[in-house]
C-alpha cells in the first residue's frame, strides 16, 4: 500500500451536479476524487453551485454572470449533466453549456477513447488493446458560433443559414495543444507504438475554404514546430468508417467543432457506450470544466441505478489536468480493476450494484 503523503496544495473545484441523474453520478466522482486526495496527499475546496433547469424553472435565470465570474477563480469546474424533460431543448445547452465554454473560452474539447478491460465493445474482436485513441475537439469556432439567420421564414422562400466560420487564431492555438497532447500522451510516449501521431479530420475536397486553412496551419506548424510527431490526414466520412473497422490505426485525432461533436459520439459507443464516456471542456490558460458525455437521463433520477463510471472518469482527467499525474493514474487503475474484475454491465440497472456502490468500488480500490 502506498504511503500517504502529508500537506500538499489545496484545489478550488466547483462543482455543478446539474439535472437529472447528474446529482447521483456526480457524488460518486466526488467520493472518488476525495479518496485520491487521501492517498495521493492533496487537498480540495469544493464549492457546490445550484444550476440547471430546476433553478431555471424556479427562477428564470439559467446562469448569472456573477457566476460565470465566480467560475473563473476556480481551479476546475466538475460537472454532471444538463438537461429537463419540463423545460424546452436549447435553453439550458446554450444558456449553461455554450455559455461557460465561450465565456470561459474553453477552446479545446478532449475526448479520450479507451475501451476497458471487461467492456464489450459493439465492434467485433476489438480489445482494448485496439481502442485507445483520443481526439481533440475545437471548441470556440465552427458553425456553433451562432452567425446566420432566416429569411422569409414560413414561406415557401425560406432561406436559413449557419456559417462555418474559424481564423489562424483559433485554428493555431487548438493545433498546438493537439501536437503537445500527442507528444506527451501518443502511442509511442506511452510505449505503444513506434510514434507519436497526429491525424488531421476534415473535408477538404468539399470544404475548400475552412479545410484548407486547417490543413496548411496543421503542416506549418508540424514542420517548424514538431517535426517529431508524425501527422496524417483523414476526410472526416472516412475517420467513421475506420473508427469501426480499425480503430487501433488511430492515435490523437484533431478536428473542428462540428465534426469533432459527430466523430465523439461514434467513439463513445465503441468504447462501450456512454456510461464510461468522459471529456473535458479545457482552457489550458484559465478554468476547464469536466463531464460525463452521457446526458441527464432523467427516467433513472432517484432510483441509484445509473452508472457513474463516465463521471469518476471525468474527474479523473480533472487530477490529469491539475498536474495531479500519479492521482491521476491511480484512479484509472481502479477504474480499470472495478469493470475488469467487478461489473456484469455498464448500462443502468444491471451493473450488479447500486451507483453508490460502483463508487465505493472505486474508491475502496484506493485505500
Amino acid at each position: 500500500m502506498a504511503k500517504k503523503a502529508k500537506g500538499g496544495k489545496t484545489y478550488r473545484i466547483a462543482v455543478l451536479p446539474g439535472d437529472g441523474t447528474g446529482p447521483e453520478v456526480v457524488r460518486e466522482a466526488v467520493k472518488v476524487m476525495d479518496a485520491a486526495s487521501e492517498k495521493y496527499g492533496f487537498r480540495t475546496e469544493k464549492v457546490h453551485y445550484d444550476l440547471g433547469g430546476e433553478r431555471y424553472k424556479r427562477t428564470g435565470e439559467v446562469c448569472p454572470e456573477s457566476c460565470v465570474a465566480e467560475l473563473r477563480g476556480f481551479d476546475a469546474i466538475l460537472l454532471g449533466a444538463i438537461g429537463h424533460p419540463d423545460v424546452k431543448p436549447g435553453i439550458l445547452e446554450k444558456g449553461l453549456l455554450l455559455k461557460l465554454r465561450f465565456d470561459l473560452d474553453q477552446y479545446i474539447n478532449l475526448r479520450p477513447v479507451r475501451l476497458f478491460p471487461g467492456v464489450d465493445s459493439p465492434i467485433k474482436d476489438k480489445g482494448p488493446e485496439h481502442i485507445d485513441y483520443a481526439v481533440v475537439r475545437e471548441n470556440s469556432g465552427d458553425v456553433y458560433t451562432g452567425v446566420g439567420g432566416v429569411t422569409q421564414k414560413g414561406t415557401p422562400n425560406e432561406v436559413a443559414t449557419q456559417v462555418m466560420i474559424y481564423n489562424r487564431f483559433q485554428v493555431d492555438r487548438c493545433l498546438r495543444y493537439a501536437f503537445e497532447y500527442a507528444r506527451r500522451y501518443g502511442k509511442k510516449a506511452r510505449g505503444k507504438g513506434e510514434h507519436n501521431t497526429l491525424g488531421l479530420v476534415g473535408k477538404t475536397n468539399v470544404l475548400t475554404y475552412v479545410y484548407d486553412l486547417w490543413e496548411r496551419a496543421f503542416h506549418e506548424m508540424g514542420d517548424k514546430l514538431y517535426p517529431d510527431v508524425k501527422r496524417d490526414y483523414y476526410h472526416v466520412d472516412a475517420t467513421c468508417m475506420w473508427m469501426v473497422k480499425s480503430p487501433e490505426w488511430f492515435d490523437v485525432l484533431v478536428t473542428g467543432n462540428m465534426f469533432g461533436d459527430i466523430i465523439t459520439d461514434l467513439a463513445a459507443m465503441t468504447q462501450g457506450g456512454m456510461g464510461i464516456a468522459a471529456g473535458g471542456n479545457l482552457n489550458p490558460e484559465g478554468v476547464s470544466m469536466f463531464e460525463p458525455i452521457g446526458g441527464s437521463a432523467p427516467k433513472y433520477t432517484g432510483k441509484n441505478v445509473i452508472n457513474p463510471l463516465a463521471a469518476i472518469c471525468a474527474m479523473q482527467m480533472m487530477l490529469e489536468h491539475l498536474g495531479l499525474d500519479e492521482a491521476a493514474k491511480g484512479v484509472d487503475a481502479a477504474v480499470r480493476k472495478v469493470t475488469g474484475t467487478k461489473l456484469k454491465s455498464l448500462a443502468a440497472g444491471k451493473m450488479g450494484y447500486s451507483t453508490t456502490e460502483v463508487g465505493d468500488l472505486v474508491a475502496g480500490m484506493l485505500a
